[in-house]
C-alpha cells in the first residue's frame, strides 16, 4: 500500500490530491488548492506554496509524491515563476522524505484520459470517474489528482514487468530457462 501526493504546482493556484494505491486499485484520501494572491511578493507567495505543502506531507504522510514538469513556455517570465513555485512543493515534499517522481503534461493525460491531446475537462471526468469521486473536482485539485494517477499507473506497471520478468526469467528482452545465459 502507498499513499501517493500529487501536484499541480502554480504560480497563482497550486493543486494537490492524495491517492492511496494498493495492487493497483485507486482510493481517494484528500484534494484542493493552495491560492496564493499576487498582492504578495514573491518570498511571502513561495513560502504560502512551501508550508502549505508541507502541513500536506505532515497530515497524510504520503510515501511517494508526483509532480508535473514544466513545459516549455513562450513567456520567460511565466516560466521562471512556475519553476520556482514548483521548486518549493518539491523542496517542502522532500524534506519529509517522501520519494520524487516527475512526469511530463502529455503523459499525465495519456496516463489518465488515454490520450496526450486530452482537454482539462476530459481530465477532470476521467479523475471524477476513476475515483468514484460524487462531485468534479475544481481544476487545479483534478490535474493534482491527475499526476497521482498517472505515478501508480506507470509504477504498477513497472512492477508487473518485473514480476512478470522474476517469474518468466526474461532478462534484457530475451527468455531465458534457469541456468542459461541471457
Amino acid at each position: 500500500m502507498a499513499i501517493v501526493l500529487g501536484i499541480d504546482p502554480g504560480s497563482r493556484i497550486t493543486g494537490y490530491g492524495l491517492i492511496e494505491s494498493s495492487s493497483g486499485k485507486l482510493k481517494y484520501i484528500a484534494s484542493g488548492r493552495i491560492i496564493v494572491t499576487e498582492k504578495k511578493d514573491l518570498a511571502e507567495r513561495l513560502g504560502l506554496i512551501y508550508d502549505g505543502i508541507s502541513e500536506i506531507v505532515r497530515k497524510y504522510q504520503p510515501t511517494e509524491f508526483a509532480v508535473e514538469k514544466i513545459f516549455v513556455s513562450k513567456s520567460a517570465p511565466s516560466a521562471l515563476k512556475l519553476g520556482q513555485a514548483r521548486g518549493a512543493a518539491i523542496i517542502a515534499g522532500s524534506k519529509q522524505g517522501a520519494i520524487l517522481s516527475e512526469y511530463e503534461a502529455r503523459k499525465i493525460k495519456q496516463a489518465v484520459v488515454g490520450t496526450g491531446s486530452a482537454t482539462k475537462e476530459q481530465v477532470q471526468l476521467m479523475v471524477k470517474s476513476l475515483l468514484a469521486l460524487s462531485e468534479m473536482p475544481k481544476e487545479d485539485a483534478a490535474d493534482a489528482l491527475g499526476v497521482a494517477i498517472c505515478h501508480i499507473h506507470t509504477h504498477f506497471s513497472l512492477d508487473l514487468i518485473n514480476v512478470r520478468d522474476k517469474t518468466f526469467g526474461f532478462s534484457r528482452g530475451r527468455y531465458s530457462q534457469k541456468g542459461d545465459k541471457a
